[in-house]
């Protein structure tokens, strides 16, 4: 007589019959632990469905094995084999094509993610064409000989530029002299010299004394309010 379906020969036989493989008890009991059927009342349902025939068993030492009984598979001949082989290939085939076609879709929302919305689109848009409005603006000053820069502070910063260049060119002749006095009767040559303390003339960092007086001067003949 079959096990009714509940019950924990019936878990137990589907179960075996499922995996198909070597169990043992404690395998069992792991596996049906959702069932809430303890160790005890799985070993007695093993032995039971040994009992009746519905399984078959190996005793290893102290241990058993339990089986599922194989005269209950039908096995598949040459020419099925070569059908299911052909059945697993073609599944194969249609997995990786719904991996790609998943994998393609996914890409696709992560692009459009990435991209603008049209609300920001919108919002990008007239914050150019104010920038772009500013822009002119000042572009027409210009062209209509507006001063953008007010002469009292075009004033402080020429000031302030010819100090400084002021100050380069009197630094500047203080060096030489007391370059020229430390060489002069230097058994030393004075390029090695120079190496030597890590000097660096104005050329040697490609800047000239010169250009920023002709700037300056360009400065000064330039008419006010241009």
């Amino acid at each position: 007589m079959a096990p009714k379906s509940d019950s924990a020969e019936a878990i137990v036989l589907n179960f075996v019959n499922e995996q198909n493989r070597p169990v043992n008890a404690q395998n069992v009991a792991d596996a049906l632990q959702k069932f809430n059927l303890k160790k005890a009342a799985i070993q007695k349902a093993l032995d039971n469905l040994c009992d009746g025939g519905r399984i078959s068993f190996k005793e290893y030492g102290k241990q058993k094995i339990y089986l599922a009984r194989q005269d209950q598979f039908q096995i598949p001949n040459n020419e099925e084999l070569n059908q299911m082989k052909e059945q697993n290939a073609d599944l194969q085939k249609q997995l990786e094509d719904r991996k790609k076609a998943i994998s393609d879709v996914e890409a696709e929302i992560k692009s459009l993610q990435s991209n603008l919305t049209l609300e920001q689109i919108f919002e990008r848009e007239v914050n150019l064409r104010l920038e772009v409005q500013e822009m002119e603006e000042k572009l027409n000053k210009l062209r209509g000989g507006v001063t953008l820069v007010k002469p009292e502070e075009r004033k402080a910063v020429e000031d302030m530029l010819s100090e400084m260049v002021g100050q380069w060119r009197k630094r500047k002749r203080m060096f030489k002299d007391l370059w020229d006095t430390l060489t002069e009767n230097s058994p030393k040559d004075p390029k090695e010299f120079k190496e030597e303390l890590g000097i660096e003339y104005d050329e040697d960092v490609g800047v000239s004394l010169q250009s920023y007086n002709d700037l300056i001067q360009h400065g000064k003949k330039r008419p006010r309010g241009k």
